[in-house]
């Protein structure tokens, strides 16, 4: 227990100053290609910090443990939506483009719709229990590449000629992305396994720890990014880490794996999860608009206020 205390803390400081390195190089490479910082959010950095959860669901889902897949990403995009925006909002009030209101943000809301529209189809239906098939896996893929040919789409149209020089040179801010992103798998892989020995030696449902420590472990890379980003007053990449990392959670770290091995029926999994990913996706877009396009410090709070409530519904459940 000893050993998986140190390894813990050894992956948090891995995952604190990766995602120190890595936020600075990618807003220096934004600068260098004169690309807005929404886009690198969207991308480097969303899927950069989403390739823990990604590693987690194929292995996962290789040895047939379907409830870590399914709540690595629901948790994960729980985490992301309440507790990391709440957290950056309390520490600086999140301005959000219109853009992404426009844009970003009702897709991130359609595609989480589509998840549950596809995992509750076959019962509503009364043709089999809820699942994942490989087919709903396909049908979200291709919803992912027409997300690929937006995100295209903006870097041939949105070049930001005003943007101040980068920080470093292309090399070094590259570099800088990729010693980042090092740190931040590595740690979060000493995290989550370490976490886990120690959730599974106290005799934890495989349903809890992957809504809890997995989807909390994989989700500190935006945790921590999103922390740092707010500090350094980086909001663009802020905002597009956390809505990339959600498209890509379930996008690929979810259909990928599914797309390869097969169906996934989870054996135990509750509406809530369901509810409160759309929810929050829902909530998200109403903040976003209602307050000129702020996420503001109050709704900060009531978001880490329904983390914490859905969180003490899961234990008590």
């Amino acid at each position: 227990m000893f050993i998986q205390i140190l390894l813990l803390i050894i992956g948090f400081i891995l995952l604190i100053k990766g995602a120190d390195i890595f936020v600075d190089g990618a807003s220096s490479t934004a600068q260098n290609f004169k690309v807005s910082k929404m886009l690198i959010g969207l991308t480097i950095v969303a899927f950069g910090t989403s390739a823990p959860e990604l590693a987690v669901s194929l292995k996962a889902l290789s040895v047939g443990s379907t409830d870590m897949v399914l709540g690595n990403v629901i948790g994960s995009n729980i985490t992301n939506g309440l507790l990391i925006l709440g957290v950056a909002a309390i520490i600086r009030g999140i301005t959000v483009k219109q853009n992404t209101v426009k844009k970003e943000l009702p897709l991130q809301l359609l595609i989480s719709a589509l998840l549950v529209v596809l995992f509750l189809d076959k019962e509503l239906n009364g043709i089999g229990p809820n699942m994942i098939s490989r087919s709903d896996a396909m049908a979200i893929l291709l919803v992912f590449s027409i997300f690929l040919y937006y995100i295209i789409s903006i870097s041939r149209h949105k070049i930001d000629e005003d943007s101040e020089p980068g920080k470093y040179g292309l090399v070094k801010s590259l570099l800088f992305v990729a010693l980042g992103l090092i740190g931040i798998i590595f740690g979060s892989d000493l995290v989550v396994n370490s976490a886990t020995k120690i959730a599974t030696t106290l005799g934890v449902s495989e349903r809890v720890i992957s809504l809890t420590i997995i989807a909390f472990g994989t989700s500190l890379p935006e945790l921590v990014t999103a922390i740092i980003s707010s500090l350094k007053k980086e909001q663009d990449i802020l905002v597009g880490n956390i809505i990339g990392s959600n498209i890509f959670n379930i996008c690929i770290v979810l259909s990928l794996p599914v797309a390869i091995y097969g169906n996934l029926i989870p054996s135990s999994f509750e509406v809530l999860d369901l509810i409160t990913i759309i929810g929050m996706s829902i909530l998200l877009y109403i903040f976003a608009k209602t307050n000129n396009y702020k996420i503001t410090k109050t709704n900060g709070i009531i978001l880490i206020l329904l983390y914490l409530a859905y969180y003490t519904a899961v234990f008590i459940m």
